[in-house]
């Protein structure tokens, strides 16, 4: 019975934690276009091609309503940033 008890409360725990973060990962997919320029400006922080990096970062996040976070990566929590490509077929989306 305490396995059981254990288990139930092991699963609304991720449960809660999931509802929790789906929240945070909803608001990267929503954002307005005032929101584009400061999420790019970190995007591309890190980059020696700051140009070309802000003007490809807010096309596609006026496309998509979506940066992903940090300065590279987690193009997975923005599926339009992921999978926007060049006509040779690279990731248009920095």
């Amino acid at each position: 019975m305490a396995g059981r008890s254990s288990t139930s409360v092991l699963l609304l725990v991720s449960l809660l934690l999931l509802l929790a973060f789906s929240h945070v990962a909803e608001a990267y997919k929503t954002l307005p276009q005032s929101a584009c320029t400061p999420r790019c400006k970190n995007r591309c922080s890190a980059t020696s091609h700051k140009k070309p990096c802000m003007f490809f970062c807010e096309k596609c996040c006026a496309k998509c309503k979506c940066v992903p976070p940090g300065v590279v990566g987690n193009k997975q929590m923005c599926p339009c940033y992921n999978n926007w490509k060049t006509q040779e077929g690279r990731p248009k989306c920095p």
